[in-house]
């Protein structure tokens, strides 16, 4: 019997420089937008759903465009991941998924109901939405599938900009939500962790295969 879910949130304000925000309004709209597959071994998607529509500024993108995110990921990210989850934890030695950013525009747009490969998932919300919208739905049943199932049984957290959160996402099943207005925007840095117990050599080369074409 898989435990409760928790889930645990810094402000991390403090962490990021001074220009972050004109930063991640520059780099978001560079983000690959387009009806993306569902992802084979991971997805919760119901039954029908082939693709989902989203944008995505991948690894190579971050690294290079925002070093001070890839930075912090490595760092003082890694030590708060290690501080929220009582273990040690390892930031992800291949740079092609260890940090992305997760983009949607407008109302059509949302993030797949999948699970993780990897045993802890952190977030860094760089949007708020007040007017509600882009909100991330955690299924509390591991074993739920589809949206509407994790919308009956889960927990929703609001997307708060400079707040960081861990949580279990290979456990439990997770989709943001799409958001209310044409115009607005919602960014996310999303970052593989791991531990001893579930390190990297276990992430599916299914998944690589179809991410990158990994033979």
């Amino acid at each position: 019997m898989a435990p409760r879910f928790k889930w645990i949130a810094y402000d991390v304000t403090g962490l990021l420089p001074l220009d972050w925000t004109d930063n991640i309004k520059a780099v978001a709209p560079g983000a690959d937008f387009r009806n993306f597959p569902r992802t084979p071994v991971l997805s919760r998607e119901a039954e029908g759903v082939e693709f989902v529509a989203r944008g995505r500024v991948h690894a190579d993108k971050v690294r290079e465009q925002l070093p001070w995110l890839y930075k912090l990921y490595r760092s003082e990210f890694l030590e708060l991941a290690t501080e929220a989850w009582g273990e040690p934890i390892t930031a992800a030695a291949d740079d092609r998924y260890g940090i992305v950013l997760n983009v949607q525009l407008g109302s059509a747009m949302r993030f797949e109901c999948h699970v993780d490969s990897n045993p802890l998932t952190g977030l860094l919300f760089f949007t708020d939405h007040p007017g509600g919208g882009g909100e991330l739905v955690v299924g509390h049943d591991p074993a739920a599938v589809g949206i509407e199932a994790l919308e009956a049984n889960g927990s929703v957290i609001r997307p708060q900009a400079a707040q960081l959160i861990f949580f279990d996402g290979k456990t439990y099943p997770h989709y943001a939500r799409t958001l209310r207005s044409q115009h607005d925007v919602r960014v996310v840095a999303v970052m593989n962790f791991y531990t001893a117990s579930c390190p990297e050599s276990t992430r599916p080369t299914e998944l690589n295969r179809h991410l990158f074409g990994d033979r």
